[in-house]
């Protein structure tokens, strides 16, 4: 039986951006810090960093995939401005309605897509169940 999410693991192309990236821009616990590796906690998940420096890095831009990260409502503008002075490269996020709640989707260093979302499981399948009806909801 699977019991949760272990860790994350992204391969990087600078050790140091990207600890700096993930403890003082997204305000993670760095925990550990090698020469090709470091482990930094976000809100109890597990981020873990690996040099890679011979790796082709680009954008992949038609792909939905990424990580997504919850913060409250009342924090969202913070996150936002935040992201903005720091310089972050902030992606177009898709049309939302409200009761989707909010989401600010942007890229590490190298470029792998994250997300900071104001919504929880909840509040969207709720969202699904009253609006969208041809979606099935178990």
């Amino acid at each position: 039986m699977i019991k949760g999410i272990n860790h994350i693991t992204f391969s990087v192309s600078n050790l140091e951006k990207s600890i700096y990236f993930y403890e003082e821009i997204l305000k993670g616990k760095l925990l550990m810090k090698g020469n090709t590796s470091a482990y930094i906690d976000i809100a109890g998940v597990w981020i873990a960093l690996n040099l890679e420096r011979n790796i082709v890095r680009s954008e992949v831009n038609p792909s939905y995939s990424h990580i997504a990260f919850t913060i409250s409502e009342t924090d969202f503008k913070f996150w936002e401005q935040r992201l903005l002075k720091e310089n972050v490269n902030i992606l177009e996020g898709r049309t939302r309605s409200k009761e989707d709640k909010l989401s600010i989707y942007f890229t590490d260093p190298d470029g792998h897509r994250l997300e900071l979302h104001t919504g929880t499981l909840d509040d969207r399948l709720k969202y699904y169940k009253e609006k969208k009806e041809h979606i099935e909801i178990f």
